[in-house]
């Protein structure tokens, strides 16, 4: 309750579910250049609603125009896949099929839960015919296989690059010593996310340094902060959590960089319910680069971070 209570003062939570419903007939669009499909999912549109707001900032600094699908829907995160392969499927399906009716050959995911389903989802329709036979009969519609399912920070460096993103800073983050917690989701299992260093990778790293800022060498990288267990078993998660934060800090990190809501509420919001000697500053991949870039304190949302980031970057804000 005190976590939510301080996520609902930061306008991080909210009451009342929107509604939403695939289309009947999806409307193809021209493509150009730097326009790639965006999957916000559910949490960019309540807790995390800094990460959406400064991707969006930071893909317009960077010429990247994001189109949502119309009426996409949850892409079934944990819940799903532990009860239900076929809905587990056939839910993050719905979203690509649309994306592939509009004629764009990309969708992007800033939430790793949401990057993971939709891999694995994309996987097994291409490995398992019976499955996508049912997906088949469940949409109504064909897939074809040619929208790529790609994390956000593989479209930064894809679509955008790392000479462009290093062209458009305007405040370097020189002398900032971040740790780039990945989490479990985005390289693993490396079968179906293709990612080439799976146990130690280095592309967030890469990001930050066009920033300006130093990324540390840390031992907790890839380890999962808990975040599936996060209700179910919570002392668990903290335990996992709490072991993280130690390992950047004892690394030299002054903050950490993160690319998943989940993995972001665990580190950030949660705390002040570990016994540590110290807060952490916890942001999103996004808002350090919304910095970087210029655009200011306000446009980074770093109001809504729990643990106060503004001392640790304030000679980045000024």
């Amino acid at each position: 309750m005190d976590m939510g209570l301080e996520m609902m003062k930061r306008r991080k939570l909210k009451l009342v579910p929107g509604r939403t419903r695939p289309p009947k007939k999806v409307k193809p669009i021209e493509p150009t250049e730097g326009m790639v499909a965006y999957y916000p999912g559910c949490s960019l549109h309540s807790t995390a609603a800094e990460y959406d707001h400064t991707v969006r900032a930071a893909a317009e600094a960077l010429d990247l125009e994001l189109v949502e699908p119309p009426g996409w829907v949850c892409c079934g995160s944990t819940p799903a896949h532990s009860t239900d392969h076929t809905l587990a499927t056939v839910l993050p399906m719905r979203t690509m099929a649309t994306v592939e009716q509009m004629g764009l050959d990309a969708v992007t995911a800033p939430c790793s839960a949401c990057f993971a389903r939709m891999k694995a989802a994309a996987y097994t329709v291409a490995n398992d015919k019976e499955m996508a036979k049912e997906v088949e009969a469940e949409l109504g519609y064909t897939y074809r296989g040619t929208v790529e399912v790609q994390h956000l920070v593989d479209t930064l460096i894809d679509r955008a690059g790392l000479d462009r993103i290093e062209a458009g800073v305007q405040k370097p983050l020189a002398g900032l010593k971040v740790a780039c917690y990945y989490g479990c989701l985005v390289t693993r299992p490396p079968k179906m996310t293709n990612a080439e260093h799976p146990e130690y990778p280095t592309k967030m790293d890469d990001v930050l340094r066009a920033l300006g800022a130093e990324p540390v060498d840390w031992s907790y990288k890839t380890d999962c902060c808990g975040g599936a267990l996060s209700l179910t078993q919570t002392p668990l998660a903290l335990e996992l959590t709490k072991k993280i934060l130690q390992n950047a800090r004892d690394c030299g990190a002054d903050v950490v960089a993160a690319v998943c809501p989940l993995c972001h509420v665990n580190l950030d919001a949660r705390q002040g319910q570990m016994e540590l000697e110290f807060q952490l500053p916890v942001l999103y991949l996004t808002q350090l680069m919304v910095l970087a870039f210029g655009l200011g304190e306000k446009t980074a949302a770093l109001k809504k971070n729990i643990v106060d980031p503004r001392s640790a970057l304030e000679d980045y804000i000024q």
